[in-house]
């Protein structure tokens, strides 16, 4: 029976984030500690049991705006990656809050091709589900270019791969930077259908 496993690998938060209002900024502020609950981190913009269909679905949902299932109430990238991406870019470091982030985590390599399903749950019990990789978009490149002229045109590029993935609340419980997540795979093989 499929189901989910155990693995001997873990990440570590190694900080967390939060974005007001991404009408006026997609900047996150790092937080310290987060109570997430199943709407995600609360007053968080991405946050919310439903959001409007956008373009990445539209092969679903031709209208957008279509009331749908909110599987993207957080964007979790990989310390590795993101200074693979940093390098890429000619910078020193690249802040996570430039990329609207909700958590970075350190210790689990390709981070971005973490199987859809996966869940990794802090030691309070909070659990997140991993929806799928996250494409990256110019909205990060005008804030890094904000920050850092003439590096932000090349983010889409640099990111490809690299961008972490989207993810949502399945458990509620608090989430604090230095946890240690224990990571679940689903116990199931590759698809071979396509």
């Amino acid at each position: 029976m499929a189901g989910l496993k155990k693995i001997d690998a873990t990440a570590t938060v190694t900080w967390l984030g939060w974005v007001e209002s991404r009408e006026a900024t997609l900047r996150s502020e790092p937080l310290g500690i987060v109570d997430a609950t199943l709407e995600g981190f609360p007053g968080e913009d991405h946050g919310g049991a439903t959001r409007p269909s956008c373009s990445r679905v539209l092969a679903l949902y031709p209208e957008r705006g279509t009331p749908i299932r909110n599987t993207r109430q957080l964007s979790i990238l990989s310390t590795e990656e993101l200074a693979e991406i940093a390098q890429t870019l000619g910078l020193e470091e690249l802040s996570p809050d430039l990329l609207g982030a909700s958590l970075i985590l350190s210790g689990l390599p390709d981070f971005s091709h973490i199987p859809p399903g996966t869940r990794l749950q802090a030691p309070s019990g909070a659990t997140i589900t991993v929806d799928l990789e996250n494409g990256p978009c110019n909205f990060p490149a005008k804030e890094i270019e904000e920050t850092h002229p003439g590096h932000g045109k090349g983010f889409k590029a640099a990111a490809m791969g690299k961008r972490g993935v989207t993810a949502w609340i399945e458990r509620e419980g608090r989430i604090t930077v230095g946890d240690t997540l224990t990571v679940f795979l689903p116990d199931q093989p590759a698809w071979a259908g396509t």
